[in-house]
């Protein structure tokens, strides 16, 4: 798996003139060699790939590489690039643009000399932007594990409590299931804060008659869940069910539009025209989804700014919401997996709350 991934990258860069990469960047590392530890360089040219560490991650990079990876200590990180370049002679350099401090590009410009730097940002998203096989089990898994702790929270989930209080709760569920860490700062709104789309968890407690919204996910095996739930608390008012409902409907559109070939924007456009029709059109602020993998958030991206259409193997989100200043506000969130014939739910919570 990880060598077909390095023979995929290359493929795609030697299409563009490039022979040879560079990769740094910690993603990068473990999607390539399996390498997990903070600090690295993966050489990539002719089908070889040399990584490079010192020696705290000696062992660990020896058992985590798989056989198509020789793992190195040099004397220094820079002396061994020196001597990888002179055994290969590579022309063009490809690396993670976008991951990289102007210092250390500097520093490898210089060193390197007659070799070109090319940023690869893009090409190598392209790699990743379709999961294979290992990690879509790895999605399903983290994504059932992040559902489930979430299921053994709801009957905590009332008024009195408070919102940093859940979020602490939840993550220690997560863990509890096996989840090796959160996947970002949980979301915890409830009542007026629920207008916040990004309103982290605060001592605010929750109260009858109102709706709480979380977004939360876990972390297994370096993949990452990304899931929303707004749970009513008591008996809300009507208002806030209809925009409950509205939202419900936006996400029920988008996901029985999810197909191969649909465009980002047309996707994004089937939920946003379910929430203009119903006459809140201007408090659904952001995208609709985007790519969830090794990172909280990949390609694609999923609104009137994104680019590019649906292809089997995508994991995507699908999250619609309102947001209301001095009222509060819904999200419905759900990670999905793009099929032949449309999409598999990932995450496992209900939506139907009412």
């Amino acid at each position: 798996m990880l060598k077909d991934r390095r023979r995929r990258v290359m493929e795609l860069l030697l299409a563009h003139g490039i022979d040879g990469c560079l990769i740094e960047d910690q993603v990068y590392l473990r999607y390539l060699t399996g390498f997990t530890g903070s600090e690295a360089t993966a050489l990539l040219c002719d089908g070889d790939c040399q990584l490079l560490v010192d020696s705290r991650y000696l062992v660990q990079a020896t058992a985590e590489c798989d056989d198509g990876v020789t793992v190195i200590q040099p004397d220094s990180r820079k002396t061994g690039i020196t001597s990888w370049c002179q055994t290969y002679k590579p022309k063009q350099l490809g690396f993670v643009d976008t991951a990289i401090r102007y210092a250390r590009f500097a520093e490898l410009a210089t060193q390197l000399g007659s070799v070109s730097l090319i940023g690869c940002s893009e090409q190598l998203q392209q790699i990743r932007i379709c999961k294979d096989e290992g990690e879509i089990s790895a999605l399903t898994s983290v994504c059932h594990l992040a559902s489930q702790a979430f299921s053994a929270l709801i009957p905590q989930v009332r008024a009195g409590v408070s919102e940093v209080d859940l979020a602490i709760e939840l993550e220690f569920a997560m863990r509890r299931h096996g989840a090796s860490g959160r996947g970002f700062d949980f979301i915890v709104a409830s009542g007026y804060r629920g207008a916040l789309p990004h309103g982290v968890a605060s001592k605010k407690l929750l109260e009858q008659n109102e709706l709480v919204t979380f977004d939360f996910g876990a972390v297994l095996d370096g993949y990452h869940s990304d899931e929303t739930v707004t749970l009513p608390i008591g008996k809300p008012s009507d208002r806030h069910r209809s925009i409950y409902m509205l939202v419900r409907d936006a996400q029920e559109a988008a996901l029985a539009a999810v197909q191969p070939g649909i465009s980002c924007v047309a996707l994004d456009a089937v939920a946003r025209d379910v929430i203009r029709q119903g006459g809140y059109g201007e408090y659904f602020g952001h995208g609709l989804g985007h790519g969830v993998g090794l990172e909280i958030h990949e390609a694609p991206t999923i609104s009137p700014r994104g680019s590019g259409e649906l292809v089997p193997g995508m994991v995507i989100t699908i999250e619609p919401g309102i947001y209301i200043p001095g009222f509060g506000g819904v999200r419905i969130e759900d990670t999905v997996l793009v099929t032949d014939t449309g999409y598999q739910r990932l995450t496992t919570v209900p939506k139907e709350c009412w």
